[in-house]
């Protein structure tokens, strides 16, 4: 969760598989006391478990209420939400499966892990869609009472899983959860589909047994949500109670285990869970508020792009306008509007939605004013994958606009860093009037992990002052405002509020002459303001990049965005075998640090492991002329610590 890495977590690897190895591992820990119920208490330092089942079981739901109360225990943890892009996929089918990884552990942890220690499927799809991941010797607990005919033969099963020997390496626990669902529901009357939905409260019941999750804040979620609809809140809660019960009184689960806070792995303050579509939703506010303008975001919405305009939309009281258009051209031109008229204008899509905006984006460079791209990128090309995850619009975002029309880049690398990563980028915008790309993706957005609230004293002071009179004198002595004029040190020009008495001026699209504004066709002038608009985002203050290198490697692996976490967890590992690396992070994509190069040049080789096909790669290849190897995936999913260690360890040595 945080940039250094631990002593304490270097000692406990990630996932559960030895060091590089192939062969499986236990889950560290030790035999605890006898419990309340007479049965034996098992103490693991930490757990990977995946929800999974059809799209209507509610996996999303049962997953997020698991999470919540592991993050109020104190435990670290990391999700991997994971669902189809259908809007309802045929029920019982692979299409349809959604799942919820939650990895949560006693020390700080990077990743949702690699294989799930424990796999909860609601339905033959469900086994059949993740039983690939589960290592041998793993808990599955299964819903037996989907285990009939038809909805196996819906997956190709010809015989039952359960019964024809398949599953013999894992810890199977058949527990008829839709029978006992409705057993546990007969007093409060409902019609028998009503009542069937509730199975997943049994199952979130019955985990939050086995690994002792705290109970109070689901059953008031519970009452809350359904706050309308009593009866149909008391009967979660009954479901949730019942699954409780049921595993403190089965035979079947013998033993129920611990997973303590991880104190240690946090700094002290108060820490909240978040989502990184949230934490980039609350950095924006932040911004607005350290900037003391009002937040605007112009938005259409796209998937996985959506949830912040449903969170803005919350925040009127917080100087925040949202105006959903009627499409992703529109959302763009009204938050450039808005630039124009004062306000710190955003708008969110996702890669597609980033092709149709590029013509508004490059009038904003052409006006020069502050505009936030806020890209959650997903898997394309076209519609491509809507809900799963990939970082491959950086080429996009560096180049997809006609004629020379630089933009920075910036990246955040876990959720909780997309509120730190929303404040640099206004904070870009704002100081040098430029808009600003921010790459998220799916799997940033949608994962959670916990987050330290930040004291407000902390922050930086986003204050920008507009212009309010005139800024340069004519040879005749007559003063007037010139809207390309520059500041000598950040080459901003200055930011007239529209209506400001005597600050008229001309804006548009068509090239300006500078200083002045006015529409010019001179070639020398075109040059000049060329090469200005770049000089300006090359000067840009970023950062000089930080290289966590302890032993004095030959090898660097270098990364951006969300590959932080795979990477990290990876580059652990490596160490604790004794395996030097040096690990680099970067969140300015455009302008790179100042010291990139000369970082690049100490090492013998450079390793890339990227989501796309090799762009960073690329980028650094052309700029640095460093041989920069790339290691690529576009599945549609995020690295494995394992892979990429394997990867990496390869690259040692050869």
């Amino acid at each position: 969760m945080t940039s250094q890495v631990s002593s304490a977590a270097e000692k406990a690897d990630e996932a559960n598989d030895a060091v590089l190895g192939g062969q499986r591992a236990p889950l560290s820990g030790t035999t605890g006391t006898t419990g309340g119920d007479g049965k034996e208490v098992r103490r693991l330092d930490r757990v990977i478990i995946r929800f999974a089942g059809d799209s209507g079981d509610g996996m999303q739901l049962t997953g997020d209420r698991f999470t919540s109360e592991t993050a109020s225990f104190g435990n670290d943890l990391s999700t991997l939400p994971n669902f189809p892009a259908e809007i309802r996929a045929p029920a019982g089918t692979l299409p349809g499966v959604s799942s919820f990884q939650l990895h949560f552990a006693d020390h700080d942890i990077l990743t949702p892990g690699d294989a799930p220690n424990v796999l909860v499927a609601m339905n033959p799809a469900a086994l059949k869609a993740n039983i690939a991941d589960v290592p041998r010797g793993a808990e599955i607990i299964v819903n037996t009472d989907e285990f009939t005919k038809r909805p196996m033969a819906k997956v190709g099963y010809a015989t039952s899983p359960l019964e024809d020997g398949s599953l013999e390496a894992y810890n199977v626990h058949p527990v008829p959860l839709t029978t006992l669902t409705l057993e546990a529901l007969k007093e409060f009357g409902l019609p028998r589909k009503e009542a069937e939905r509730s199975k997943n409260m049994f199952a979130l019941g019955l985990l939050s047994w086995m690994y002792h999750r705290p109970t109070e804040g689901t059953e008031a979620f519970l009452r809350a949500k359904f706050a309308k609809k009593p009866e149909i809140a008391e009967a979660n809660v009954a479901a949730f109670r019942a699954g409780w019960n049921f595993g403190e009184t089965t035979e079947d689960f013998a033993v129920s285990y611990e997973v303590a806070p991880a104190s240690q792995a946090f700094p002290t303050g108060t820490y909240r869970n978040i989502s990184g579509n949230l934490a980039l939703s609350y950095g924006l506010i932040a911004a607005g508020q350290l900037a003391d303008l009002p937040l605007y975001l112009g938005s259409y919405p796209i998937t996985p792009a959506s949830d912040i305009l449903h969170e803005l939309s919350r925040h009127k009281n917080f100087g925040v306008r949202t105006f959903q258009a009627e499409d992703e051209i529109a959302g763009i031109g009204a938050a450039l509007g808005a630039a124009f008229g004062g306000a710190l204008g955003v708008t969110t899509t996702s890669g597609p939605g980033v092709a149709l905006k590029s013509e508004t984006i490059g009038l904003a460079v052409s006006l020069e004013l502050p505009l936030l791209i806020i890209d959650i990128q997903r898997g394309g090309p076209s519609t491509g994958l809507p809900t799963k995850t990939e970082q491959a619009d950086l080429l996009q975002a560096m180049y997809g606009r006609n004629g020379e029309a630089p933009v920075p880049i910036v990246a955040p690398r876990t959720p909780a860093d997309c509120f730190d990563a929303a404040i640099d980028a206004a904070r870009i915008a704002l100081t040098y009037r430029t808009p600003v790309f921010l790459l998220s993706d799916g799997y940033l957005a949608n994962g959670s992990e916990p987050w330290r609230i930040p004291e407000t004293d902390a922050l930086p002071d986003l204050k920008t002052p507009f212009a309010t009179g005139p800024n340069h004198t004519l040879a005749d002595g007559t003063e007037v405002f010139w809207p390309y004029k520059r500041d000598p040190q950040t080459l901003a020009r200055p930011w007239a509020v529209p209506g400001t008495a005597g600050l008229e001026h001309r804006i548009g699209g068509i090239e300006k002459q500078d200083g002045t504004g006015n529409i010019s066709y001179d070639p020398a002038n075109h040059d000049f303001m060329v090469r200005t608009r770049q000089a300006k985002i090359d000067g840009i203050e970023v950062a000089d990049l930080d290289v966590d290198d302890p032993a004095g490697a030959a090898t660097l692996v270098l990364g951006w965005g969300s590959t932080y976490g795979p990477i990290t967890a990876a580059v652990r590992r490596l160490r604790a075998a004794g395996a030097p690396i040096a690990q680099a992070h970067l969140r300015h994509l455009n302008p790179f640090p100042k010291n990139l190069g000369e970082v690049l040049k100490r090492y013998d080789k450079v390793v890339v492991p990227e989501m796309n096909l090799g762009q960073l790669a690329m980028l650094l290849r052309a700029k640095y002329l460093v041989d920069a190897h790339s290691y690529n995936q576009v599945n549609g999913m995020p690295f494995k610590a394992e892979q990429l260690a394997t990867a990496l360890k390869e690259a040692i040595d050869a």
